[in-house]
């Protein structure tokens, strides 16, 4: 490993946590690393993230845009009140409204309510198990990604999803032989129960990957290899909070930390994993030269090498009018103010680039450089 190793020299990886409506948000910091040149090799998502990273791998980068923008444009196009009010209590109360007017009438482009509804339909039907029909979603996935492009494998793509069966986590991903990544698998990443159906991928049901792991942060880790990488992980739930005062900010802390929660495990396990591998390359280091080639101890400094990885977190942290159902708000006013501070976040963090060519040691760096950020850790 080079000794002056840079996060400019590290292989890009933009991973998309879930988060329904706050999806925007991660539209903003996409065209904040096209706007900074950061383009990623490789995207990760869950969820809404799976939507995102596909609008993104599923188009040449210089359509990557208005392909997330026409997704965006037309899944905020329902709410019926386009203006805001200024009054925080007034706008809680006027995110709330728009919610409900989605939750009766659904997202275009996304899901729509199922008529009959889910009851009238016979016990063991893919119907009587959800609230919502998804098919628009899949013609929203044909129409706006390209999965040629997806599978010839210019840009690496890996979404999860949880298999309903045998509760196990799988990540469907380009790179793997035999995989041919479809709309459904896309789907089957966003598929939240018991609001929208399982999707089947080759004879098993999936649904939304959040139930197991909301970020796909994890599988990034465990694939990275020897390789360096430079990750821009986007939370859309974050795991800082008040106290809340209210049953309702009470149901909504909750969610943000049941959401939230699994990045902070992956990240303090990667780090931990870190700590353990120095150790033992310092005690391999130290044994004499006649136990180098004890039976073992390769295997061991195979295991001790490690590679550089720098971690820049852009989480979206919540307005106060923001209640329990800012992830199925879906109005415009609302989509371009997450997709703003999305690139609000992207340009603060990278306005003082000199980060960015500090030497990297082996191991695992995070970066929180937004206002509310933690800094360096």
């Amino acid at each position: 490993m080079p000794n002056k190793l840079t996060a400019t020299q590290c292989d890009r990886v933009l991973v998309l946590q879930g988060g329904g409506a706050l999806g925007s948000y991660q539209g903003g910091v996409a065209e904040g690393l096209v706007e900074a040149d950061l383009r990623p090799g490789w995207v990760a998502g869950i969820s809404i993230g799976a939507i995102n990273a596909a609008l993104i791998a599923g188009n040449p980068p210089e359509h990557r845009y208005e392909r997330l923008q026409a997704f965006w444009q037309l899944a905020s196009s329902a709410a019926p009140v386009t203006q805001a009010p200024g009054n925080a209590q007034i706008r809680a109360f006027w995110n709330e409204a728009n919610a409900g007017w989605i939750a009766a009438f659904g997202v275009p482009g996304f899901f729509k309510p199922r008529i009959p509804p889910s009851f009238l339909y016979p016990p063991g039907t893919i119907e009587a198990i959800s609230l919502y029909d998804t098919a628009p979603l899949k013609a929203t996935l044909d129409q706006l990604v390209d999965f040629d492009r997806i599978n010839a494998g210019e840009t690496r793509l890996s979404v999860g999803a949880v298999n309903v069966r045998t509760g196990n986590f799988e990540y469907f991903d380009n790179t793997k032989p035999g995989t041919v990544i479809r709309a459904e698998h896309i789907m089957a990443s966003g598929a939240l129960p018991p609001g929208f159906p399982p999707i089947e991928i080759d004879g098993e049901h999936y649904w939304d990957g959040g139930i197991v792991s909301n970020t796909p942060l994890q599988y990034v880790l465990d694939e990275a290899g020897d390789r360096n990488l430079l990750i821009f992980q986007v939370d859309l739930f974050s795991a800082r909070g008040e106290m809340p005062k209210t049953l309702l900010e009470a149901a909504e802390r909750e969610k943000d930390i049941r959401f939230s929660s699994r990045t902070r495990l992956n990240t303090d396990l990667a780090k931990q994993l870190h700590n353990t591998k120095a150790a033992l390359q310092h005690l391999l280091d130290a044994l004499p030269p006649e136990l180098a080639a004890v039976e073992g101890v390769p295997l061991l400094r195979a295991f001790a090498q490690e590679s550089s990885i720098a971690i820049v977190q852009l989480i979206y942290r919540s307005k106060l009018y923001e209640g329990n159902s800012k992830d199925y708000e879906f109005s415009r006013v609302t989509m371009q103010e997450h997709w703003a501070a999305g690139l609000a976040d992207v340009r603060q963090t990278l306005k003082d680039p000199a980060w960015l060519g500090h030497p990297l040691e082996s191991g695992i760096v995070t970066y929180d450089l937004t206002t509310d950020g933690s800094g360096t850790s």
